[in-house]
C-alpha cells in the first residue's frame, strides 16, 4: 500500500527548514551584536570606575599637602611626584581612549546616552579638578625646594663666614721674616676667597626676591639674610686689618733683621776702629788712609740702610703699631752705636791728619 510522497510538500517543507534557519542566523546575529554592544558598554563603565578610584587615591594623597620638613624629605616628595606625573600622563592616554569608546556607543545609540553623558561629564571635571590640584602640589614642591635649597645654600655660607672669621682674627704674626711671608702668603689666598664670596653674599635679597611669598615674608629668613650680611662685613674688615698687622709684623722682622746686619757691621768696625793704633810711618799712613777711603764708601751704603730703617720705624710709630716702644727703642740704640762708629772714624781721621801733616813737615824741613 506505498504510495510515494508528493514532491511539492517536500518541497515546502525544505523551504520552511530553510526560512527557519534564516531567521535563528538572523536573531544569532543580532544577539551576538547586543551582547557585544552590552560588552563594550560595561567595559566603558568599568573602566571609567577603574579612573574614579584611581582619580580618588591621588586626591587622598594630595590633600595631604605635606611638602616636606627639610631639604632631605622635599626632595624625596619631589622625586615621588615627578613618579605620579609619569603615572598621571599614563592613566591620561588610558582616560582618552575610554572616552573615544564612550562617544563610540553613544554613535550607535543602543543604549541611554543620559548615563554615559553623565559618567563622562562626572569623570571629565574630576580628572580637571585632579590636574589643577596637581599643579598646585608641584608649585608647592617647587617653592619648598627653592626655600630649602636658598636656606642649606645660606648655612654654608655662613659656616664657611665663621670659620674664615676665625682664621682672618688669628694672633699669630709669626715668629720671623720668613713665617710672617707664609702667613701673608695664606692671608691674601684667604682675602681673595672672601672677595670671591661677596657676590654670594649680594646675591641672597635677590634670590630671597624669586622665593614664594609665605617663604620670603617670613622674619626669621629675613634676619638670616641681615645676619650674614652683618658677618660678612666684619670678615671682611677683620681680614683687611690682619694684612695690615701682617704687613707690619713682617716690616718690623725684616727691620729687624736689617738692624741686625747692620749691628754685625757697626760691632765688625767698631772692635778695628778701637783696636787700631795710627802708625807713624807715612807708608803705612797712606795705606790705612787708603782703608778708611775703602771705609767711606762702606759706610755711605750703610748710611742709606740705616736711613730705610729710620723710615720704617717712623710709618711703624705714625700708624700705631703695638711693637712701637720696641722699634724706637732698636732704633735708638742702632743709631747710637752708628754715631759711636762715626765718631771714631772722625776721631782716626784726625789722628791720620795730624801725622800726615807732621810727615809732610819734617819732608819739607
Amino acid at each position: 500500500g506505498y504510495q510515494p510522497c508528493d514532491p511539492q510538500i517536500i518541497c515546502n517543507r525544505v523551504s520552511h527548514v530553510q526560512t527557519c534557519l534564516e531567521e535563528l542566523e538572523e536573531l544569532a546575529a543580532k544577539r551576538r551584536k547586543e551582547l557585544e554592544d552590552s560588552r563594550q558598554l560595561w567595559t566603558f563603565f568599568q573602566e571609567m570606575e577603574e579612573a574614579e578610584a584611581w582619580i580618588r587615591e591621588k586626591e587622598k594623597i594630595l590633600a595631604a599637602k605635606s611638602c616636606g620638613r627639610d631639604l632631605s624629605s622635599v626632595v624625596t616628595l619631589t622625586n615621588k611626584h615627578k613618579t605620579m606625573l609619569g603615572e598621571l600622563g599614563n592613566r591620561r592616554a588610558l582616560l582618552h581612549q575610554t572616552m573615544k569608546k564612550g562617544e563610540k556607543i553613544l554613535a550607535k545609540k543602543s543604549f541611554s546616552s543620559v548615563g554615559i553623558q553623565e559618567k563622562m561629564r562626572e569623570v571629565c571635571l574630576r580628572w580637571k579638578k585632579l590636574e589643577e590640584v596637581t599643579g598646585l602640589h608641584q608649585q608647592r614642591l617647587e617653592d619648598a625646594l627653592n626655600f630649602f635649597q636658598f636656606s642649606a645654600e645660606t648655612d654654608d655660607l655662613v659656616a664657611w663666614l665663621q670659620d674664615t672669621y676665625r682664621i682672618v682674627s688669628s694672633d699669630d704674626f709669626g715668629h720671623d721674616d720668613y713665617s710672617s711671608q707664609a702667613l701673608l702668603r695664606k692671608h691674601r689666598a684667604v682675602v681673595d676667597e672672601v672677595e670671591k664670596h661677596r657676590a654670594a653674599v649680594l646675591a641672597l635679597r635677590k634670590q630671597l626676591a624669586l622665593l614664594a611669598p609665605d617663604h620670603r615674608q617670613g622674619v626669621d629668613v629675613q634676619i638670616r639674610v641681615v645676619e650674614v650680611e652683618q658677618l660678612y662685613g666684619e670678615v671682611a674688615e677683620v681680614a683687611v686689618l690682619r694684612t695690615q698687622w701682617l704687613q707690619d709684623a713682617l716690616a718690623v722682622y725684616r727691620m729687624f733683621s736689617e738692624v741686625h746686619a747692620c749691628e754685625v757691621w757697626v760691632d765688625e768696625k767698631e772692635q778695628w776702629l778701637e783696636k787700631m793704633e795710627v802708625p807713624e810711618e807715612l807708608d803705612e799712613v797712606e795705606v790705612v788712609q787708603h782703608r778708611f777711603e775703602s771705609l767711606d764708601q762702606e759706610m755711605n751704603s750703610v748710611m742709606g740702610r740705616i736711613l730705610d730703617v729710620n723710615q720704617v720705624v717712623q710709618q711703624l710709630v705714625d700708624g700705631g703699631h703695638p711693637s712701637s716702644d720696641e722699634v724706637r727703642s732698636c732704633q735708638d740704640h742702632l743709631n747710637s752705636r752708628w754715631n759711636r762708629v762715626v765718631e771714631l772714624v772722625e776721631n782716626k781721621k784726625s789722628q791720620l791728619s795730624s801725622v800726615l801733616k807732621i810727615q809732610n813737615f819734617l819732608l819739607e824741613c
